[in-house]
């Protein structure tokens, strides 16, 4: 356990998955039974809201066109210059260094703050090297787990993507051979939603347990 996990006296369950996994599915439930899911998604959209200190800083490194005319981000611009341009890699870089810092700040606030039996951090890339801040708050990784066939296949019917574009989205995540390699805990969600629930049930209980020896 690190300072930062002693300092929450919290347990924290760091949930992760390949795109199509169904990491939603298994948050969602969680939520159901009353607990606490910080989501490193919606952080990231929270700390580039209009006017906010970060939109600024990634304003001041990258120029106003990534601004819209109404002061907000410009996501499409912003995607261009991070995976389209000449220097992609170097700009992607310098975001990242922007906006990590304060999305890490604000789950720690988050983590704190929650007040059911622990907490779940859900992050899609909480694994990968750029979001390791992120792992290090948490005590367990829990990994939702899915044969990549099937992983295509939802993924394709949820977002209507060709599966071309998967497959690009699945090279810049981890293997899951990698994945499953840093897990804790492993739930297959290869069936129904009925399933899932039924295979995260046990583990609910499990980190009751692991709560009451804190």
């Amino acid at each position: 356990m690190t300072n930062e996990q002693n300092q929450t006296k919290k347990l924290i369950i760091g949930l992760t998955g390949g795109i199509g996994s169904g990491k939603t599915a298994a948050t969602d439930w969680f939520a159901q039974q009353g607990i606490k899911i910080v989501d490193a998604d919606v952080i990231a959209h929270q700390i580039v809201a209009k006017g906010s200190p970060t939109l600024q800083k990634i304003a001041a490194a990258f120029g106003k066109q990534v601004l819209t005319e109404s002061g907000e981000l410009n996501r499409q611009a912003m995607r261009e210059l991070v995976f389209n341009s000449k220097h992609a890699a170097k700009n992607l870089a310098e975001l990242e260094a922007i906006t990590h810092p304060a999305i890490r700040e604000q789950a720690k606030t988050e983590l704190q703050q929650a007040g059911s039996a622990y907490v779940i951090m859900s992050a899609p890339l909480l694994l990968e090297s750029q979001e390791a801040g992120l792992a290090s708050l948490c005590n367990r990784v829990v990994v939702i787990d899915v044969p990549e066939k099937l992983q295509i296949e939802r993924a394709s019917k949820r977002d209507g993507l060709t599966e071309e574009k998967i497959k690009a989205v699945m090279a810049k995540q981890l293997s899951r051979k990698a994945r499953l390699a840093q897990a804790d805990d492993v739930v297959v969600n290869d069936g129904t939603l009925e399933d899932l629930y039924a295979r995260l049930k046990p583990l609910h209980e499990q980190y009751l347990q692991i709560v009451e020896s804190y």
